[in-house]
């Protein structure tokens, strides 16, 4: 690799992470917007620079829809006092926001968010690193940052956090195992690949002139099974065990505050985005609709980018969505859930379509 190619790989990167941060960032003012939504309250809606707000429209209409929340959270996070408390274990407690955050970065390389057609025809995947084993990538990486969660428990030399770190790694030993069997049928449904971009081509165009070939169509139970797992893989509400207000105060967050704390809700919302972006490419068809063909050039790129983005945002205000919805469940309602329900609901799935493919490939 040449200088010029390892320099435009860098550039992509560097913007792929402003993207990604920058919609973590506003999926904080998004939650909040949408939690007013719920409430019946306008949410935040008078934050805004002492010049730029009085423009007569253009400045309201930002400031009403709270787009200059982000900044000023952002900068409060960054400049507040930020006091380590003096019981804690300083080097790991440092180091906990920082593996929490780290994965969902890492995740971005071998995630494809579009494609390009040239004007010979030849089609290239837009993304960093095109693994062919990529879902194992996401799956691994993304369960280190349970890692930070304990890390931060542990650290804080506190009853609560430790509380809240025993929950989160009990909770991703749980959900994991159903996690995992849960998109193997979508493997074996488009051909035993295990490349997300493969998966993707697989469901592009009409069955039967009618129906999209969105594998969550054909697989709905695995579909169900791997959001369940989702939401409580990335802590959300009903399963945000380790952090738990009602009883833990804010478990694993009890002791961070300012621009630790700061990273530990970026992480959490970078990986309800990668995660949302997962379940796109593996469920609702990624960069493509039914029907509408893929177009060359660059206009074609840009439009695959914005229909993944505009499903991924989706999936986004469903998680938020639910969780001004539905009520915490308890501890022992989620172990429960996880390995009565939906382990042994992941494994019949299984072999359900196990049979079914080696029936179909019979004929």
């Amino acid at each position: 690799m040449n200088w010029t190619e390892l320099s435009i790989l860098l550039l992509k990167a560097v913007a792929m992470i402003g993207v990604v941060m920058t919609l973590a960032g506003y999926s904080v003012v998004l939650e909040r917007k949408v939690a007013a939504w719920v409430q019946g309250r306008p949410g935040p809606n008078r934050t805004a620079p002492p010049l730029l707000g009085n423009i007569p429209v253009v400045g309201r209409l930002l400031t009403r829809m709270g787009l200059f929340q982000l900044p000023a959270d952002g900068l409060k996070f960054l400049f507040k006092e930020e006091p380590v408390p003096g019981h804690v274990k300083k080097f790991y407690y440092v180091l906990a926001p920082v593996m929490s955050f780290v994965p969902a970065i890492v995740i971005m390389t071998v995630m494809p968010f579009g494609q390009f057609i040239d004007s010979t025809g030849q089609v290239a995947t837009l993304i960093l690193t095109d693994l062919d084993i990529g879902i194992l990538f996401i799956l691994a990486v993304s369960s280190l940052g349970v890692y930070g969660i304990i890390l931060a428990g542990w650290s804080a030399n506190s009853k609560y956090p430790f509380l809240g770190g025993v929950r989160a790694s009990a909770q991703m030993i749980s959900y994991e195992l159903a996690m995992g069997l849960s998109i193997l049928p979508v493997f074996l449904w488009v051909g035993g690949t295990l490349s997300l971009t493969s998966v993707v081509e697989a469901q592009a165009g009409l069955q039967w002139w009618i129906l999209p070939q969105w594998t969550i169509i054909y697989q709905p139970v695995s579909a169900l099974i791997f959001l369940v797992a989702l939401f409580a893989e990335t802590n959300r509400l009903p399963f945000d065990m380790p952090e738990s207000e009602t009883d833990l105060v804010a478990g694993f967050n009890t002791e961070y505050g300012a621009f630790k704390f700061g990273l530990f809700f970026t992480g959490e919302y970078a990986h309800i985005l990668l995660g949302s972006a997962v379940f796109v490419l593996l469920f609702l068809g990624g960069w493509t609709l039914p029907g509408l063909p893929v177009l060359a050039g660059v206009f074609g790129a840009v439009i695959s980018v914005l229909i993944f983005l505009a499903k991924v945002l989706f999936m986004v205000f469903l998680f938020m969505w639910v969780r001004w919805t539905l009520p915490r469940f308890r501890y022992d309602q989620v172990m429960t859930l996880g390995w009565k329900r939906l382990l042994p609901l992941a494994v019949a799935n299984l072999i359900f379509y196990t049979v079914i493919i080696a029936v179909i490939e019979q004929f």
